[in-house]
């Protein structure tokens, strides 16, 4: 049971990940979870108001249930199979963080500085998840995927676009941590 509660190596996760590729790329489908979205709003009937919607979203079960999946298992991993430590950051990002007034580093997924209730329901917490959202939204259309759809599907079938998303995602997160993060907090 203790191999369960810790995090896996490199050497378990990755090859598993590799196989789960495999499996997709022999079977024809293409894994991301942002298209889900655009599925999910197909299943609402946005297919009325634009073509980008209108397409047979019966044919995107398989990934609606990886979604169900992840957030079943997202759920059991941090309810089940925790063995409630913290999470081993690096001393500079705790001291970082630290100086941007958050507590809880490490022992939380979602730190309260963000999403905590009385946070997201003030002007500033609620401005911070509306813009976010929106970028996010904004760049995943554009960028035709997100994070896990380039870098783990686009990669695996080494398309050069997803290489270069992959690379803008870096520099963003860079320009994120370094520059926008310390005038936010």
């Amino acid at each position: 049971m203790e191999v369960i509660l810790q995090p896996w190596p490199w050497y378990i996760s990755g090859p598993l990940l590799a196989t789960t590729m495999l499996l997709l790329v022999y079977f024809g489908k293409t894994f991301g979870m942002s298209s889900n979205l655009r599925t999910f709003c197909s299943i609402a009937g946005a297919g009325k108001y634009s073509d980008y919607f209108r397409f047979n979203w019966r044919d995107q079960r398989w990934n609606l249930t990886v979604v169900l999946g992840a957030v079943i298992g997202g759920f059991l991993a941090t309810q089940y199979l925790s063995d409630g430590s913290t999470m081993a950051l690096n001393p500079e990002t705790v001291s970082d963080l630290s100086e941007f007034g958050f507590t809880q580093i490490g022992e939380t997924l979602l730190p309260p500085e963000i999403f905590s209730w009385d946070y997201v329901l003030s002007i500033k917490g609620l401005s911070i998840l509306i813009i976010a959202g929106f970028l996010v939204g904004f760049g995943t259309r554009y960028a035709g995927g997100c994070t896990s759809g380039h870098a783990i599907t686009g990669l695996s079938n080494l398309q050069l676009p997803s290489l270069i998303a992959v690379i803008g995602f870096f520099i963003g997160g860079l320009i994120m941590t370094f520059f926008i993060l310390p005038l936010i907090f």
